[in-house]
């Protein structure tokens, strides 16, 4: 049987997860899969979406159902966003050209990472027609970080999302022990940093060596390079939110670092809705952290958000089957959230509203 026929034999994301650890070197299955300390935030990002609970509306014309978006003004076939996700090559030999034009095809927007194993021009060449994304780790020299947005705008990237949750890496057991070494990074050239280095204090070669320790003042500096909308990665409170937007900022993504930074903190569901109380319209907001089916985009709605970015399930999609891989992880997540609002009673992601879930529910 065929790669391809035994994808559509797959109906949910996290069908693809055994498929990928089969295929992965162990030690680059466990730096994708592992989050930080007790992974306890980890278990938390999956949990809190099955926390939440649906109050559908009948007897509503779902004849026509629309799923598609807009963000930043760039169409999307559904809200969702591939999220940015380093060395996409130690999935697949193709990394991120396949993921690209994988998104291209779907209609969603892809990020690139800085610590992509692909360069940005790479990228961009691979998948002209996808709406692309720019995310930028900081690094203590400005002018190379500014050469970095640069290239983005001169590729045709449509929007730049800084990372503000990684002044220093979480203490990552699972990359400690296997001692993970990056591959070939595409924006760098050939600096291999191992994690275990890293973290057990850092050596001068090491990636994590030249990140910048980011503070507010320093996000002006970083919309001065470029005209294109600015996204901050990493908010998980009311108080950082009203920041960013008082600091200018075109939209922020609700996020842990996939649980792999500060452990036991909650789940980003769980403060969602605070962030977009605290936004009040003066900014897009996204939510990622555990997105595994189409009923938590729905949910994502709900609360406020915009719409959603998906990580790990894209990367065990592309490493059991590269392009069409990640194209059979897309279209599950569209052919479930389409369903999602026909039995909602919301025919397109504008009319899911806050009543159209149970406030505040938890499930022991």
């Amino acid at each position: 049987m065929s790669v391809t026929a035994d994808l559509e034999q797959i109906v949910r994301l996290a069908e693809f997860e055994p498929l990928a650890r089969e295929t992965m070197d162990p030690a680059a299955y466990d730096y994708v899969a592992g989050g930080s300390w007790d992974e306890v935030t980890l278990r938390e990002n999956e949990a809190g979406w099955l926390r939440r609970r649906f109050r559908p509306r009948v007897l509503v014309d779902v004849s026509g159902v629309d799923p598609s978006t807009t963000f930043h003004g760039a169409p999307a076939a559904i809200p969702v966003a591939i999220a940015p996700m380093s060395v996409h090559g130690i999935a697949h030999p193709d990394g991120e050209l396949a993921t690209a034009r994988a998104a291209a095809s779907a209609g969603v927007p892809f990020t690139a990472s800085t610590m992509a194993t692909r360069s940005i021009e790479e990228i961009a060449a691979a998948a002209p027609d996808a709406t692309r994304w720019f995310q930028l780790y900081v690094q203590k020299d400005f002018g190379r970080s500014r050469s970095l947005v640069e290239r983005a705008v001169a590729a045709g990237y449509r929007a730049i999302v800084v990372t503000v949750d990684l002044p220093v890496l979480g203490y990552r057991e699972r990359d400690m022990r296997s001692g993970f070494e990056m591959p070939t990074l595409g924006n760098f050239g050939a600096v291999r940093p191992s994690h275990r280095a890293v973290l057990q204090g850092g050596v001068a070669q090491d990636v994590a060596s030249v990140w910048k320790g980011m503070t507010w003042d320093d996000l002006a500096s970083i919309r001065s390079w470029s005209t294109l909308p600015l996204v901050v990665k990493g908010i998980m409170t009311a108080e950082d939110a009203s920041l960013a937007v008082e600091h200018g900022v075109d939209g922020l993504v609700v996020s842990n670092h996939g649980a792999r930074q500060l452990d036991r903190l909650p789940a980003t569901v769980d403060v969602l809705a605070e962030v977009v109380a605290s936004v009040d319209g003066r900014a897009d907001v996204w939510v990622d952290g555990g997105v595994r089916r189409g009923l938590d985009i729905a949910i994502a709605l709900a609360l406020g958000a915009r719409g959603v970015l998906v990580g790990k399930p894209i990367l065990w999609a592309l490493a059991a089957g590269g392009q069409v891989g990640v194209e059979r992880a897309l279209a599950i997540l569209r052919k479930e959230f389409e369903l999602t609002l026909a039995l909602l009673g919301a025919p397109t992601p504008a009319q899911v509203r806050a009543d159209h879930l149970v406030p505040d529910t938890r499930v022991p």
